[in-house]
């Protein structure tokens, strides 16, 4: 007779092998996605344990992302993730999203593009569609506010100089970085993308307000119009 793939139970594993254990001793790093998920779940169903729940979760949605960007709703229709589980899901993955862009003393000061790509790439991988953001910053380039400042179709989103502005105006900001992404995957530069930063900038002029970049997000990769002498 074949083994099923998975046991049955978290608690029919060897007990170095439970996601738990594992954890403990290996550390959390170590672990798979599954693995990590199935120790939120802690029980699985009577048909299969949490770690094959977890795995069954990742693969229906086409992975860890794809789960993140999920509604409660969309999870419970896992056979198996009940309105619990679901719930400590999208918590925990929300937990992650933010402890990649929280500071705990001090406003993260942008050097350069490599700065903004590691305060918003996280924020960005889980967008479907394409969203326009403006960093707002002080004089030392210390990030004041993350503005959203338009959201879009799949591959367009119109960023209205008065939209991006507004709120640099109101808080009294002399400098922002603006930035979108390509849902696509490539961050490469169309020609609406050099258009609206041409306008950006002399809409910043006219106000007093310096827009020091325009970077484009892609998967993993950004592109910034400023390294590249396109500002």
């Amino acid at each position: 007779m074949t083994e099923p793939l998975y046991p049955s139970a978290v608690r029919e594993m060897p007990e170095e092998d439970r996601p738990r254990e594992r954890l403990e001793r290996v550390g959390a790093e170590a672990l798979r996605d599954a693995e990590l998920l199935a120790v939120l779940f802690r029980t699985g169903t009577r048909e299969m344990g949490a770690v094959a729940l977890a795995d069954m979760l990742l693969r229906d949605f086409g992975g860890l992302r794809a789960v993140a960007r999920a509604s409660i709703e969309q999870l419970m229709k896992v056979k198996g993730l009940g309105r619990v589980k679901a719930i400590e899901i999208k918590a925990a993955l929300e937990l992650g999203t933010r402890l990649v862009s929280h500071t705990e003393t001090r406003r993260p000061r942008i050097q350069g593009a490599e700065d903004v790509s590691q305060l918003l790439m996280t924020r960005f991988k889980q967008c479907e569609t394409e969203q326009f953001k403006c960093l707002l910053m002080n004089a030392k380039n210390d990030v004041v506010k993350i503005v959203d400042v338009a959201s879009g179709g799949l591959d367009h989103v119109d960023a209205i100089p008065r939209d991006v502005f507004r709120q640099a105006v109101r808080d009294g900001v002399a400098r922002v970085i603006v930035c979108h992404n390509h849902p696509s995957g490539d961050p490469e530069p169309s020609r609406d993308d050099l258009a609206i930063t041409r306008r950006l900038v002399e809409s910043g002029q006219t106000l007093g307000v310096s827009v020091l970049d325009h970077v484009i997000f892609g998967d993993g990769r950004y592109v910034s119009l400023a390294e590249r002498n396109l500002m």
